[in-house]
């Protein structure tokens, strides 16, 4: 397909316009005009730009690219080399942040719950980034865990009362632990992100109410996996999803 399609394709389904964002969404580096081959991961590293090379990929889409807000903006060390790859080699770079963290069905914190079978009834925070919902059978916070381990391959990090009986839960995807207060607000039982920081263990002691890190890698996955396949399905695109480990 051209890429002008896949670009507006991927702009009116995800709706990047919506958000206040710390990076550019949609096309970040422009490759060649026509798109048949799709390498998707979460995050653009020299690491999986050399396996879009390797495949002969025309297009790369990730959860986190490049050109973040506040960083060094002198294409030097690193950064050169990541950008002198997609050039040398023709290809496009697609990266959707907070769009694909949202997005009803496709995003980030939608597939988490339907992989760990939470049923979702509400938004919360900036933006509304945060979910919040329910389990059809509460389980106490370390049978949670397990499952959690089990369904995103990676051992979370429980912190607070292990055997507090969870039925209403809240998460969001990545580095949202900022947004622990607002859920325990809320009245949940249990709040899942993929990171933590110092103050999140005391908080969760305090309030009782449990939290889990997921890890950041592991809790933002399947949004991009689930965009590929959707792109994979409506465009008869060749895709292919890339799970470089991080243990982060």
């Amino acid at each position: 397909m051209k890429r002008e399609e896949l670009t507006r394709y991927l702009e009116d389904l995800l709706e990047p316009g919506r958000f206040r964002d710390y990076c550019p969404n949609g096309l970040q580096v422009e490759g060649c005009p026509e798109i048949r081959r799709l390498i998707a991961g979460v995050s653009a590293s020299q690491a999986l730009l050399d396996v879009a090379v390797e495949n002969g990929a025309d297009a790369i889409l990730v959860h986190h690219g490049w050109f973040w807000r506040g960083e060094d903006c002198r294409v030097t060390g690193i950064r050169k080399t990541r950008l002198q790859t997609l050039l040398r080699h023709d290809i496009n770079l697609y990266a959707f942040h907070l769009p694909l963290d949202s997005h009803h069905a496709l995003g980030n914190n939608a597939q988490l719950a339907q992989r760990l079978d939470w049923i979702a009834d509400g938004r919360f925070g900036e933006q509304e980034l945060g979910w919040l919902g329910h389990l059809s059978v509460p389980a106490c916070a370390r049978e949670i865990g397990d499952r959690v381990a089990l369904a995103l391959q990676r051992p979370p990090l429980l912190l607070g009362a292990g055997e507090r009986p969870v039925s209403r839960v809240a998460w969001c995807s990545g580095a949202a632990q900022g947004m622990f207060e607002q859920a325990i607000a809320l009245g949940v039982d249990l709040y899942l992100s993929g990171e933590v920081s110092e103050p999140t263990a005391h908080l969760a002691r305090e309030s009782g109410v449990a939290y889990l890190a997921a890890g950041h890698h592991a809790s933002e996955r399947y949004g991009v996996m689930a965009l590929a396949a959707h792109l994979a399905d409506r465009f008869a695109l060749d895709c292919q999803f890339v799970d470089l480990d991080n243990p982060v």
